[in-house]
């Protein structure tokens, strides 16, 4: 997207320190820190990476954010799953172009646009409404209207049940997502996946207990971890803090 910033876009303005700022352009609106304002009009027409002044002279430097900055900065209504799992969900659970992709626990909606970015066609069930319209708003704010006949998300139970036949991917992010494994069953077409996130080791046996069948193969449960590198000069070394664990993710193979 190479054209100048327009009002109504989403604008990342860094510091000096390399802390974040995630605004969206709007007529006759400034933006505030103690450092300063910078009015969002000086930054209508100009080219990303174009540097700004505050009224008392700090330095912003303007990008459009990339969905991990989205993902980091966004509105959230309850906890989102980090960039560290979301690239890996992804990859384990095979999401592409026309994947038909069931989903529940919508939360925020980090994996969905996640998995919307990778052009799969979402069902997505979440039992709080207010969850729900938090997620359909954050999918709507990063990505665009356009995406939205692909996000069909409702209010759903999946511990109740789905609806949907003959999907591609089952994928979620529920305190007890064990329950609903004998309605992926029943939703999955022959070779679909199931994917599961769970803060808890016991919540993953849980899930593995209920996918210890012959319907499913090459079941596996793995955690990511995210450790960044101190470079400055011939000094170079592992950061003193990491992110370790986030969740487990277990992913297995419908036979049918």
């Amino acid at each position: 997207m190479n054209r100048p910033f327009a009002y109504g876009d989403k604008v990342l303005l860094l510091d000096n320190k390399q802390r974040r700022y995630l605004i969206t352009l709007a007529e006759g609106a400034e933006f505030h820190t103690h450092a300063g304002l910078v009015p969002h009009a000086e930054m209508v027409d100009r080219a990303e990476g174009t540097i700004f002044k505050s009224t008392k002279g700090a330095s912003y430097t303007a990008l459009r954010p990339t969905l991990e900055d989205f993902v980091l900065e966004m509105p959230r209504g309850a906890q989102v799953i980090y960039p560290k799992d979301l690239a890996p969900i992804c990859m384990l659970a095979d999401i592409g172009p026309g994947v038909r992709v069931f989903e529940s626990g919508l939360g925020s909606g980090a994996l969905s646009m996640t998995m919307l970015r990778y052009g799969a066609e979402i069902v997505g069930y979440e039992i709080r409404e207010d969850f729900l319209n938090r997620a359909k708003a954050n999918v709507r704010t990063f990505l665009g209207e356009g995406v939205m006949d692909r996000y069909d998300a409702r209010l759903g139970d999946a511990y109740a049940g789905i609806a949907e036949r003959d999907l591609d991917r089952v994928v979620l992010d529920l305190p007890e997502p064990w329950q609903v494994v004998p309605h992926a069953m029943e939703a999955l077409r022959p070779g679909g996946i199931l994917l599961a996130y769970t803060p808890s080791i016991t919540q993953a046996v849980q899930t593995r207990e209920a996918m210890a069948t012959r319907a499913w193969s090459g079941t596996r449960t793995l955690e990511v971890l995210h450790r960044g590198w101190y470079i400055e000069g011939q000094a170079v070394r592992p950061d003193h803090r990491m992110v370790a664990h986030t969740a487990f993710l277990t992913v297995g193979r419908f036979l049918g």
